[in-house]
């Protein structure tokens, strides 16, 4: 079988629109693989690589744009504690595989959301404990906010309002006022939260905490916890999380288990327990809901789950060591 083409970063504004661009209406899994330094793309209807994107540094936190026509990347180089060209936020342009921007996000950025509206973007800094708002039409920074210790996962509610960003030290959610661009409060949460997924209504989050090996779910209209469960008897280390676009299911990579945990939302039991290959961290689900894709970090693979079964459908070969996806629309 052929090998996919690799861009590099720097021949990334010259890559021509070809087979790409006829792809362009097919849902996408973009893969950051954080060993191989690379972007590997899946063609979701064939679950086969098509693409790979070398980026030259470390990628990490990656999503994709409401629209799917983007794909931001986190990047970071070998020196944590200080800002490089190496550090940043890239733009990939899906249709043409082209890296069309890097955007400053301070130095070793890992986790990132993008608002519904698809105007900003607002990142974690982990060095400096604090998270920074970007708007994505002028690459500005709009503001930085201060918050928990080694803030790390990030996500903006469905209609925007609200930012969660989880800080693994200080065990806190700092909870910021997207239209103020202020934190409000700081909800204390299980030991070590890492990510965060709303509910597709807005009302609920919930946040995995690796730790404690638990996944925690919060009213996001009084931004207090609900509900407490444990996962795998704790020793898991949960990591990835998305809710289904039904509402009705949560999933939970957890990254010790080599599992993920199919949670039923209403009652947060666990309604399927699917293995899958060794330390699943980044985990999506696609739009229909019927696949979820998760990024099995020491196995150099994605699985892909079947949703209506709770079954491994699909075991992809990518890059090394990979740390997130994200499907786009």
């Amino acid at each position: 079988m052929p090998r996919p083409p690799i861009v590099t970063l720097a021949a990334a504004l010259l890559f021509p629109a070809t087979v790409a661009a006829q792809q362009a209406r097919v849902p996408l899994a973009f893969v950051s693989n954080e060993g191989s330094r690379d972007i590997s793309v899946i063609n979701t209807a064939t679950n086969r690589v098509v693409a790979r994107i070398a980026v030259g540094v470390r990628p990490r936190g990656i999503q994709a744009s409401p629209d799917g026509r983007r794909v931001y990347v986190a990047l970071s180089d070998e020196h944590p504690n200080a800002t490089s060209r190496g550090d940043g936020i890239a733009v990939i342009d899906v249709a043409t595989r082209r890296v069309i921007a890097l955007y400053d996000a301070g130095s070793d950025p890992e986790q990132f959301a993008v608002t519904p509206d698809g105007a900003r973007l607002f990142a974690s800094n982990e060095d400096a404990g604090t998270a920074s708002a970007t708007d994505l039409r002028t690459g500005r920074m709009l503001g930085t906010m201060v918050v928990g210790i080694e803030p790390e996962g990030v996500a903006v509610s469905p209609d925007g309002r609200w930012v969660y960003v989880t800080a693994e030290t200080s065990n806190t959610i700092s909870v910021i006022d997207a239209r103020a661009n202020r934190v409000v409060t700081n909800v204390l949460a299980d030991l070590r939260p890492r990510a965060t997924a709303f509910s597709p209504d807005g009302r609920r989050a919930y946040v995995t905490n690796e730790v404690s090996g638990s996944l925690i779910e919060i009213d996001t209209r009084t931004h207090q916890p609900l509900r407490s469960v444990v996962l795998e008897r704790g020793e898991g280390k949960p990591v990835g999380v998305v809710a289904s676009p039904d509402g009705a299911r949560v999933y939970v990579a957890n990254g010790a288990a080599s599992v993920v945990s199919v949670l039923d939302a209403r009652t947060l039991r666990q309604v399927a327990r699917v293995p899958v290959g060794r330390r699943p961290w980044g985990i999506a689900i696609t739009r229909d809901g019927r696949r979820v894709y998760t990024a099995c970090g020491l196995a150099n693979e994605v699985h892909v789950i079947d949703t209506a079964t709770n079954r491994v459908v699909a075991r992809i070969p990518v890059g090394t060591r990979p740390w997130g996806v994200a499907i786009t629309r």
